[in-house]
C-alpha cells in the first residue's frame, strides 16, 4: 500500500510538472536578459535550459542539477536521497526517480539544441531498465538530441552512476518543438 501511494504521489508530481511545462519556459525566457527565446545564441539557449531546470518543482524536490550542457546534449545528476527509496529492504531508488531524471535530461538536451526555437514537452518516452541503481550513489543521465524536424525532436539517453557503459536504464524519446516562425511579408 505504501509503495502504491509513493507511485501515485510521484505520478501526480510528474503530471503537474508536464502540465505547467510551457508556462515555466515562458517565464524563464522572459527572465533572461538579451535575445528572446527564438534566438540562436548558444549562451542564451544554455541559460534558458539551466533556468528551466531550476524552476521545475520536481527537479528541485529531487535535487537535480545540470552537470554539463552542450549543443543538443546534457548531463544531469540526482543525488542519492533516502526519501526516494523504492525498496526499503535494498535501499534502491524508486524507478520513478530515474524516469524523472531521464525525462528532464532529455528535455534539457532539446532546449539546448541549436534548432530549438521555443518550449518543449514530452510526446513519447520509452525507458528500458537494465538494473537497479546502486544504493548510496548519485545517478547521472546523459541525453543527446540527435535529430529535429519542424515540430518534433528525437532524443536518446542513458542513466548511470559512473560509467555510461554500465547503464541503469536507457531511454529514447520524442519531444515537441515549436516550429520556427515564418518571416512576415
Amino acid at each position: 500500500m505504501v509503495a502504491r501511494l509513493r507511485e501515485l504521489q510521484a505520478l501526480r508530481v510528474f503530471v503537474d510538472v508536464h502540465v505547467s511545462l510551457s508556462l515555466c519556459l515562458t517565464k524563464v525566457s522572459s527572465d533572461v536578459e538579451g535575445p528572446k527565446v527564438n534566438s540562436t545564441s548558444d549562451t542564451h539557449r544554455h541559460e534558458i535550459a539551466r533556468k528551466f531546470t531550476a524552476v521545475i518543482p520536481h527537479s528541485l524536490a529531487l535535487g537535480m542539477s545540470i552537470e554539463d550542457l552542450g549543443d543538443g546534449e546534457a548531463v544531469m545528476k540526482i543525488p542519492y536521497d533516502e526519501r526516494f527509496i523504492g525498496d526499503p529492504e535494498t535501499g534502491v531508488l524508486h524507478g520513478g526517480v530515474i524516469t524523472a531524471l531521464l525525462d528532464s535530461c532529455c528535455g534539457t538536451a532539446v532546449i539546448s539544441h541549436p534548432a530549438t526555437k521555443g518550449p518543449t514537452a514530452t510526446l513519447d518516452l520509452r525507458i528500458d531498465y537494465m538494473r537497479a541503481a546502486r544504493p548510496g550513489e548519485a545517478v547521472l543521465a546523459f541525453a543527446q538530441c540527435y535529430r529535429q524536424t519542424r515540430s518534433v525532436a528525437f532524443v536518446r539517453a542513458v542513466a548511470y552512476e559512473t560509467d555510461r557503459d554500465d547503464p541503469i536504464a536507457t531511454a529514447t524519446g520524442a519531444f515537441t518543438v515549436a516550429p520556427a516562425s515564418e518571416p512576415k511579408s
